[in-house]
């Protein structure tokens, strides 16, 4: 059995959005008999059950076998350069410590010579044994000497500080293909027996699945007028150990798993409680406090893609080259318009998959309680084809970077409510209008009364629907009693914990104006709180 190596470059690769199916072809010319071919370099990481051969020749695979194979050196070639500069560089830093050094020994000499030579001027010139002329020469010689290798040394100092930098950077760079520094490979084994009489060319195509790769959605979201264009990218990241250059790559929504089951259910058992004698519980340690959560909206956008305003929106007047899509049964498969090289440096590289034109009915909502600002919501129902996976999303109104939300799986024909940012035209004011408040007294009941006023302007050149949010207290106690006295108009909506929904009609440049008023009642004794103004 004879052996042979044979190339086969990355031909296609498939992502999910937890691995990846990398596809190599090559061809090679073989004779009649049975031969052993390899296919390397393969990356460590891949699967050893998921590699599969198949190809066209007239030979027949009689097995395939993943073997381990020991080189001295990182096979990679961006690897290789790297390392190979990194050596340059260490070499380079030696050579300068050196040099340092020598220019240190210099100095040094020249400093004690110039302690010497000064005692035994010193000496003679007041022996009259010399010229005080010659002595001002050498003393101006020693002093220019010296102020030459000084030189030297400041400038050997700032070229080890650059090449140090420089070999930082090479380190941080091999960092980041630390999967590609690993010398040794997996290469697949082929065994194949081909048929004829002469030599024949016979191509095999190998495929693989690896880990350490994957993809996830974003989207940008572009609101103009009443219509909505949602365009979805594909980010695919992998840091596998080997590069994918530019090929036929796809992304694919199935989630490939290790054993394929189906759920079945355990049996459902009842018994008796059965008292267990309690134990010494052991000293709790102090809860910490609770972060205060973050309320539904946008992230404020940063300096950065603020900046990034006036370029995007140069770029929403160009045409995007969307995917082509294959639906499956449980998944979809998107293939991009161009070939996107994918390098093993763990950096998201993004591929256009849809541009949806979608309808959005608009409206605001805005709880004044707690800040006085109107957000534009948009329902918009899933019209495509589409079934959108979760990710951030980039939301633009017209050219203007709003901010950044996140979007849940969206089906098709499914609604979803997106929060659009916040919309200054239609502006919102609470105010307290009215507040009584009887004394304290330990024999009487006290009285606690407010009414508010929210005033709702459209400043927009169209009329908007705005859902007004307020709320009632809950009492926990039965000595504390709330009664409302006052809700103009009435609310669309009440929930049992207090919360009044209003749906207002507001024409452009109208005002519109909602009154809650609301009386507390607290028993003879009990100290209240809660109480907000």
């Amino acid at each position: 059995m004879t052996e042979a190596t044979l190339d086969a470059p990355i031909v296609a690769v498939t992502v999910y959005p937890d691995r990846a199916r990398v596809t190599r072809r090559g061809r090679l010319a073989l004779p009649p008999g049975d031969h052993r071919v390899y296919v390397e370099p393969l990356p460590l990481g891949l699967q050893a059950d998921s590699v599969r051969v198949a190809g066209r020749g007239p030979a027949t695979v009689l097995g395939v076998d993943v073997t381990t194979r020991h080189y001295p050196r990182a096979t990679d070639e961006a690897v290789a350069r790297l390392e190979e500069e990194r050596r340059g560089l260490e070499t380079e830093l030696a050579e300068l410590t050196d040099a340092a050094g020598v220019q240190e020994q210099l100095a040094q000499f020249l400093e004690r010579l110039a302690e010497r030579a000064g005692g035994t001027y010193a000496r003679a010139l007041a022996a009259g044994d010399v010229d005080p002329n010659g002595v001002g020469t050498f003393v101006d010689s020693l002093a220019e000497r010296l102020g030459t290798v000084r030189a030297r040394q400041r400038a050997l100092a700032e070229r080890r500080t650059l090449i140090g930098d420089q070999r930082a950077a090479v380190d941080r760079r091999l960092a980041e293909l630390a999967a590609q520094r690993q010398p040794d490979r997996l290469a697949a084994a082929v065994s194949l027996a081909v048929d004829g009489a002469a030599e024949s060319d016979v191509e095999l195509e190998v495929s693989y699945v690896v880990d350490g790769a994957g993809w996830s959605s974003s989207y940008d979201i572009r609101l103009t007028d009443d219509a909505l264009t949602l365009t979805w990218y594909g980010l695919v990241a992998q840091h596998t150990g080997e590069d994918w250059p530019e090929c036929e790559l796809s992304l694919s929504t199935a989630r490939p798993t290790g054993a394929a089951t189906v759920p079945e259910l355990d049996p459902w058992y009842l018994d008796r409680l059965r008292p267990i004698r309690p134990m010494a519980a052991p000293m709790a340690a102090p809860m910490p406090a609770a972060a205060r959560g973050r309320g539904f909206g946008l992230a404020k956008p940063t300096a950065t893609e603020a900046g990034m305003v006036t370029d995007m929106a140069l770029l929403a007047q160009v045409r995007e080259a969307v995917s082509e899509v294959e639906q499956g049964v449980a998944a979809a498969t998107y293939r991009p318009a161009r070939p996107v090289a994918v390098p093993a440096d763990g950096a998201s590289h993004r591929a256009t998959v849809a541009v949806v034109e979608l309808s959005a009915a608009l409206d605001y909502v805005t709880a004044p309680v707690r800040s006085p600002e109107a957000h534009l919501r948009a329902t918009v129902g899933n019209s495509s084809t589409h079934t959108l996976l979760p990710g951030r999303s980039a939301v633009f109104h017209g050219g203007d970077f709003v901010g950044s939300a996140a979007l849940p799986v969206w089906a098709p024909g499914e609604e979803v409510e997106l929060a659009l940012g916040i919309d200054d035209r239609v502006r919102v004011e609470r105010e307290l209008v009215r507040r009584t408040a009887t004394k304290a007294a330990l024999t009487s009941t006290r009285r606690r009364e407010a009414e508010y006023r929210i005033k709702i302007t459209n400043h927009t050149p169209r009329a908007a629907r705005v859902t007004v949010l307020d709320q009632l207290p809950v009492s926990r106690d039965d000595q504390i009693t709330v009664r409302e006295t006052r809700t103009d108009p009435e609310p669309a909506e009440r929930t049992e914990l207090g919360v009044l929904t209003w749906r207002l009609e507001c024409a452009a440049g109208e005002t519109r104006e909602v009154y809650l008023g609301l009386r507390v009642e607290v028993g003879k004794g009990v100290e209240l709180t809660g109480w907000r103004e």
